[in-house]
């Protein structure tokens, strides 16, 4: 059986879990979330508190499936509770940025800000110039949405100019040396 399928998932109070017409729904004191499942061949059931996920059969297919749906629901419990952030770090000499409403305008590096407007459920966030936080209940898109800021201005090796993640592991390449 799937290491990750069958693990059971606790659901906690004031959190309803509603599975119908192969759709589950996870309604929370943050918001609701419903996401469209493989029916035929994954089965999701709530025991008082607790959500298991089943599968029909023993086709790769099948338990690939298994683990996917049930970490997908377990984050959708989670994320209807304690909302999911990503931070990002902005690093770069005159590189800032700055939220206005739902859109965010970075300075980094071109000749024109770069603007980007959040999604609906995520909330972009500034607790300074070079900081920028996306948070929201769903955590596909909160990554989803942080990745496309990212890929404004990757990284580059030399300087580590550029955004990326306040968790991520930054390689600094050494420059060209002069030679003898």
């Amino acid at each position: 059986m799937s290491r990750i399928g069958r693990l059971h998932i606790d659901v906690p109070a004031g959190v309803n879990v509603a599975f119908k017409d192969s759709v589950v729904t996870v309604k929370g004191p943050k918001g609701e979330l419903s996401r469209k499942i493989d029916d035929k061949k994954i089965n999701v059931e709530l025991n008082g508190n607790v959500l298991s996920v089943t599968r029909a059969d023993d086709l790769k297919d099948t338990k690939a499936k298994h683990g996917l749906y049930r970490q997908l629901i377990a984050n959708m419990v989670k994320g209807v509770v304690e909302p999911f952030t990503k931070t990002l770090i902005i690093v770069g000499v005159g590189y800032k940025a700055s939220v206005a409403g739902n859109k965010l305008t970075m300075n980094i590096g071109f000749s024109h800000p770069v603007e980007c407007t959040a999604p609906a459920g995520i909330t972009l966030a500034c607790p300074d110039a070079t900081t920028v936080t996306v948070t929201g209940i769903d955590k596909e898109l909160v990554g989803q949405t942080a990745a496309n800021i990212r890929a404004k201005r990757p990284v580059e090796p030399y300087h580590n100019y550029g955004l990326h993640y306040s968790d991520e592991v930054l390689i600094h390449k050494e420059g060209k040396t002069a030679g003898k």
